[in-house]
């Protein structure tokens, strides 16, 4: 299989760089005694730096086990957290100190994932700092947990207003017997009332063991004096990372082929999709994410004729999007938009996806797709927040996202044509609709 070339040597501090030749890139990375693993990219000439501390810790991961011991936690756990963790012992806020820096921080939680986040064009190393140092310093009380019990089930009640929220949620409920994937990310109002300064204690020490994360940095700062400021403020122990329980394994068909809800909405909202299992961590799994992502080009992309044809039939518009999303254990092929007849689109794909199985991908189409696909990956380089997030996401799965630009030219559209046959036949489609109000029934 051919890979990007690269040459390695150590740093004078432990970190090792690659150099990626295809696209003129150098990747430093190291990993410390306690198990982070720091990950560089600079980017000589941007006076602007991105840094992300991330850790392998989702809404999904609710059952684990640490040691010999198994833990039970209610939905909304690691979104509840990520909440808390801006309050510091000494009464101050995280957040109002990096924007009062000069930075602009956030933080998010998906399924398989937490994220502390700023951007800065100036004092990178005291907000790289105070980033990691809020991060690694949990501080709860009752009183604090109560607090926030209340702002998130207001933000609760807001979410379960949104279609987005209850057609994704409906597609997963559809796929999905068992996985914890199946529910919200920020939990109900019954389940955070649950959560207790304890809980999220007990989670911290769990998940946001520096073994189980990493801090990865795209900009201009010196490597070595960012894996440096992660060895001076961050833990010195190296301690075990969980063993997340997804619950048994899942049917490669759907618990149910479809839901359909009325809500305030003023055209029909749909979700399809199909679950599939992840490859083993490493170069198969980054393998079967790139070939899927291809494949969904080829099959469903802008320039695809399921696409224009809908498209011009109205039963499409420009916000119809497909991808394939890994966490909790599993993925699934997700695509949706808005349509006025959700079961017609089901319907082409299925078509669609008849003629793939008898006669493949068009070659000529298929090169198009891959070279779309080579310089969508090289643009997106340019966003720091997305290439943070990749290193991380590749970090967790245990390959390097930037040896994509040399997988892609290995990918065929028979292999492309497989996956699509493969996991994309009619009774593997769970269909997710909300239609407005006075249109159901």
């Amino acid at each position: 299989m051919r890979r990007g070339v690269f040459s390695d040597r150590e740093g004078g501090r432990g970190m090792t760089s690659r150099f990626f030749e295809n696209i003129g890139e150098t990747l430093y990375t190291q990993t410390l005694s306690n198990g982070l693993t720091v990950l560089a990219l600079p980017q000589p000439g941007f006076i602007r730096s991105f840094a992300m501390f991330a850790a392998n810790y989702g809404g999904a991961m609710r059952r684990f086990t640490l040691g010999n011991q198994v833990i039970d936690t209610p939905a909304g756990v690691a979104h509840f957290l990520e909440h808390k963790m801006f309050d510091m012992p000494n009464g101050e806020n995280a957040l109002s100190l990096l924007s009062a820096s000069g930075a602009s921080p956030n933080a998010w939680t998906s399924s398989g994932m937490t994220a502390y986040h700023f951007s800065s064009t100036s004092k990178f190393e005291e907000n790289l700092r105070t980033l990691l140092t809020f991060v690694s310093t949990p501080y709860f009380t009752p009183e604090s947990v109560a607090k926030e019990q209340g702002i998130i089930g207001q933000e609760i009640r807001m979410t379960e207003d949104s279609p987005y929220f209850a057609v994704y949620v409906g597609l997963m409920r559809c796929l999905y017997a068992h996985n914890p994937i199946r529910d919200s990310v920020i939990g109900t109002v019954e389940s955070i009332a649950r959560i207790s300064d304890k809980t999220l204690y007990d989670c911290h020490r769990a998940f946001y063991a520096p073994s189980n994360m990493t801090l990865c940095v795209a900009g201009g700062p010196d490597p070595d004096g960012i894996a440096a400021i992660a060895g001076e403020i961050l833990p010195a122990e190296k301690l075990p990372v969980p063993e997340p329980d997804f619950g048994p394994p899942e049917s490669p068909i759907p618990l149910s082929p479809g839901t359909e809800k009325a809500m305030a909405v003023s055209a029909p909202q749909f979700m399809l999709g199909a679950k599939l299992t992840p490859a083993e961590n490493g170069e198969p799994l980054h393998r079967q994410e790139l070939v899927g992502a291809l494949a969904l080009r080829c099959l469903m992309g802008r320039s695809s004729p399921f696409y224009t044809g809908l498209y011009a039939d109205g039963l499409l518009s420009n916000d119809f999007s497909a991808d394939v999303d890994y966490a909790a254990g599993t993925a699934a092929i997700i695509a949706g938009g808005e349509s006025a007849e959700p079961g017609r689109v089901r319907d082409r794909l299925a078509a669609d996806v008849e003629r793939v199985v008898k006669s493949g991908l068009d070659e000529a189409a298929f090169g198009r797709a891959r070279k779309a696909a080579y310089g969508s990956r090289l643009r997106g380089l340019e966003s720091f927040e997305d290439l943070c997030f990749n290193l991380a996401r590749g970090h967790f799965g245990g390959y390097c996202p930037l040896d994509a630009f040399s997988l892609l030219s290995d990918i065929s559209a028979d292999e492309c044509a497989a996956y699509i046959a493969e996991n994309l036949a009619p009774e593997r489609i769970a269909l997710s609709v909300i239609t407005p109000a006075n249109m159901k029934g």
